[in-house]
């Protein structure tokens, strides 16, 4: 069996995690950038960036003015906002004040953190998150637009240590700080997305609603646990205790797919990482993914992928 196919997977794995799969092939990485205190009225207008930004309000509350949407909406201490799609935003202590450019107050100086007035009313965290750009797709295609966490969520009493920790740990510049940073960063990341799950309304079907759904939890596992296996309906519907048709209809239903198309669309996420990473043959990788032929394996592929796996290897060879 290649190893490499499956590398998501530790080999002291006992339980499968779907989400810290995906997380992973996606190559999902939190940056913290900056801050900014302020004082008296303020306003900053931030450019659209094609990252998926984040921000915290640390102290004090704001207004934020989002590209798009008619009405600014309200920020209060503790509140935690995360903009996935490509626009352009402004904080503000009234959305009446004019503006601030970002890019005159943080990149031209050289600075990471800024001062407005006598910084004592407001303060702010911000950074963005970094994905692979290609498997990357993956994750930007189930977020919404804009999605705001407030501080009142289940999620309140983590986020508040979060930020703590982060705030502590840029002002007092010890050692490992940008190590600790980034860590504490990945965590306030993913906390942002299981409180998105838990909390989202009429969230549409889709890999990352199902990976919310505790009933088809069992078959999640179990597929990503070991995505080469030819894992039957009646598997998995026996695993999450549920009859074959009830099972079925639910995790369409949750996943916007079937299940068995489910593994394979996650058996080609697999897939395209490992040929464009290392350069194992095709045939070898078809069968560590649980295809009889290299032909069957690269059938699949082109049907999900779009391209066969050389040319797809190639592309990304060329890209790189």
């Amino acid at each position: 069996m290649l190893e490499s196919a499956l590398y998501l997977r530790d080999s002291t794995d006992m339980v499968a995690d779907p989400f810290s799969d995906i997380l992973k092939l996606t190559s999902a990485e939190s940056v913290v950038t900056g801050g900014f205190t302020a004082g008296g009225p303020w306003a900053i207008a931030f450019p659209a960036r094609d990252k998926i930004k984040f921000f915290a309000v640390v102290k004090g509350g704001c207004w934020v003015s989002l590209e798009g949407e008619r009405d600014p909406v309200r920020f209060e201490t503790g509140d935690i906002g995360l903009l996935v799609a490509r626009r352009s935003f402004v904080l503000s202590s009234d959305p009446a004040i004019a503006p601030l450019e970002a890019m005159d107050l943080f990149s031209r100086a050289g600075r990471t953190t800024a001062q407005i007035g006598d910084g004592e009313d407001f303060a702010h965290l911000g950074g963005h998150v970094l994905l692979d750009p290609v498997s990357g797709r993956l994750l930007l295609d189930v977020l919404p637009p804009w999605v705001h966490i407030h501080a009142t969520s289940p999620h309140a009493a983590t986020f508040r240590w979060l930020l703590e920790q982060l705030v502590r740990e840029q002002e007092r510049s010890l050692p490992g700080t940008q190590l600790a940073c980034g860590q504490l960063a990945q965590l306030l990341f993913i906390q942002i997305l299981r409180a998105h799950l838990e909390t989202a309304k009429n969230m549409p079907a889709s890999w990352l609603r199902a990976l919310g759904d505790q009933r088809i939890a069992p078959a999640l596992r179990l597929m990503h646990a070991e995505p080469e296996r030819t894992w039957s309906l009646d598997e998995l519907a026996k695993a999450c205790a549920m009859s074959r048709t009830t099972f079925a209809e639910r995790f369409k239903a949750v996943a916007a797919v079937p299940p068995l198309t489910y593994l394979t669309e996650w058996r080609m996420r697999l897939a395209e990482r490992a040929l464009r990473d290392n350069d194992t043959s095709i045939g070898v990788l078809a069968q560590s993914l649980g295809y009889g032929s290299e032909s069957a394996f690269s059938n699949a592929f082109k049907r999900c992928v779009g391209v066969s796996p050389k040319n797809f290897r190639l592309t990304q060879v060329i890209a790189g």
